[in-house]
């Protein structure tokens, strides 16, 4: 097909073969049995939406326990500020720039144009290094039996959404196990009786149970908060009248056109729904940990928790009222700190030490090359990625970035960069005669208030030449710059 084929043309520099060059094995003291790695990828969770983060209207209680036995991380981006090209980005180690999905693009009747089989996506290095590979929740890099298939894609099991349209919704009529559509006869017509975050939670669980005695990596692409803003009864009316005035969503209705077809759910809860789906969502975490330690994996277990971008603002949320982006200016699809600042927190007991903070500055395209170096294995040369191993042991000698990038393909275009403490922003790329430049220095205005370009003239130039050069074009992804 024309897309595919686009596809692979832009991006010959990471196909997967055996005669590739690598970089160099970890020069880092971890000991020779392989740890399990679990990553965990919340949905449009905003910085400040855990109470370690300091979220005040609810708590975290499971995730702030991890946070006080790992390291929390202050200064950690998504990929991209939208669900597909962010997971594009943790799953090949490339930024928006050259990571071949740039952008959340539809495949009827269901599914997202697929990443390229002959990409190196991190699933596939853990895969060849004698790992079992799992992914739980939602996809989004690939329809049905494509190319981009999470099972050609490097995970020996996948269980959840394939499609990020169809995780819209909560009480779908069927979800994907492998290569086999799953019906839910729960959820078929009217009937909303199968919630599938509880569904897809109990697989994981499963997943570390079957394989407790060989080394695995668990992706675990959780699809809460994301709207709709649907929840089971039982766990909603603990929340009930706690966020005044309440919220109404007047979404789609059993019966209605799209019901159960992308369209969110009408919900007259709102703020209640919110913070009772993140208390869901600290309660799975626990699951995860505490299942851990019954089996005594949890000494030689690394977990990862994190968000794909920032809040989003769609289905009856309101991240205004519960301060989901802490101090930062944006939301999901900005390029400011709230849409691509995320929290991120590192567990692996008696390796990082606990109850300790980092500002490292990492991306999402750091994590393939960092879970890489854990295991030993080789990574890509062609890689935006540096390994943040060294900041989890405690180690001086971490590496750090000379820039990060950002591009995004919805509304006029956007892009940023960030270098040091510098931060240059630009909207409306697309049309030149509209298009934003504005500069900020973080250090000091980490809510990006002050725009200093007129200031800084050879700041931005220098920030404009980065952006200029770090990428490469693409036909299906253009930005119209070679």
């Amino acid at each position: 097909m024309k897309i595919l084929s686009i596809i692979k043309f832009y991006f010959p520099v990471v196909l997967f073969c055996s005669s590739c060059a690598y970089k160099e094995k970890s020069k880092n003291n971890i000991e020779q049995t392989k740890p399990n790695i679990i990553y965990i990828l919340a949905d449009d969770l905003g910085y400040g939406d855990l109470s370690c983060y300091g979220q005040k209207n609810f708590s975290t209680p499971n995730i702030d326990k991890m946070a006080s036995e790992g390291m929390m991380f202050t200064q950690h981006y998504a990929g991209s500020t939208v669900c597909a090209p962010s997971r594009s980005c943790l799953m090949t180690g490339l930024h928006t720039g050259h990571t071949p999905i740039r952008g959340n693009m539809e495949w009827e009747p269901e599914g997202q144009i697929p990443m390229p089989n002959e990409i190196i996506t991190l699933p596939k290095i853990l895969k060849n290094t004698a790992y079992v590979t799992g992914a739980f929740g939602k996809w989004g890099l690939g329809y049905p039996g494509s190319e981009g298939d999470p099972n050609q894609q490097g995970f020996d099991e996948f269980y959840g959404y394939n499609c990020q349209r169809l995780a819209h919704n909560y009480y779908p009529n069927h979800i994907w196990h492998n290569q086999g559509k799953v019906i839910l006869e729960g959820n078929q017509g009217n009937e909303m009786n199968v919630y599938a975050p509880e569904l897809i939670h109990k697989e994981a669980l499963k997943f570390i149970e079957k394989n407790k005695d060989k080394p695995f990596f668990m992706f675990y692409p959780n699809v809460i908060p994301h709207a709709e803003l649907l929840i089971p009864e039982e766990k909603l009316k603990e929340f009930r009248g706690a966020f005044l005035p309440e919220k109404v969503y007047n979404g789609a209705k059993p019966g209605d056109k799209r019901f159960r077809e992308g369209a969110y759910g009408y919900q007259e809860e709102s703020h209640a729904a919110f913070a009772a789906m993140v208390k869901l969502l600290d309660q799975q975490v626990g699951d995860i940990l505490n299942k851990l330690k019954e089996l005594g994996l949890d000494k030689n277990t690394i977990v990862v928790f994190t968000s794909d971008n920032g809040p989003h603002q769609e289905g009856g949320a309101d991240p205004d009222y519960f301060d989901s982006n802490g101090i930062y200016r944006g939301y999901k699809r900005d390029l400011y700190e709230g849409g691509i600042l995320e929290p991120m927190i590192a567990w692996w007991p008696e390796k990082i030490k606990s109850g300790t903070k980092t500002n490292h500055v990492s991306a999402f395209w750091d994590v393939l090359p960092t879970f890489a170096e854990i295991v030993g294995a080789d990574v890509p040369n062609e890689i935006d990625g540096i390994s943040f191993l060294p900041t989890l042991l405690g180690n001086e000698n971490q590496k750090q970035h000379e820039s990060l990038y950002w591009e995004f393909h919805e509304r006029g275009g956007r892009q940023a960069v960030r270098k040091g403490d510098w931060k240059l922003v630009r909207y409306n790329v697309f049309k030149p005669e509209r298009t934003t430049t504005e500069l900020y220095d973080l250090s000091v205005d980490p809510m990006e208030n002050n725009n200093l370009a007129k200031e800084y003239p050879n700041v931005v130039h220098d920030l404009m030449e980065i952006m200029n050069q770090i990428r490469k074009e693409s036909d299906l992804f253009p930005f119209g710059k070679k």
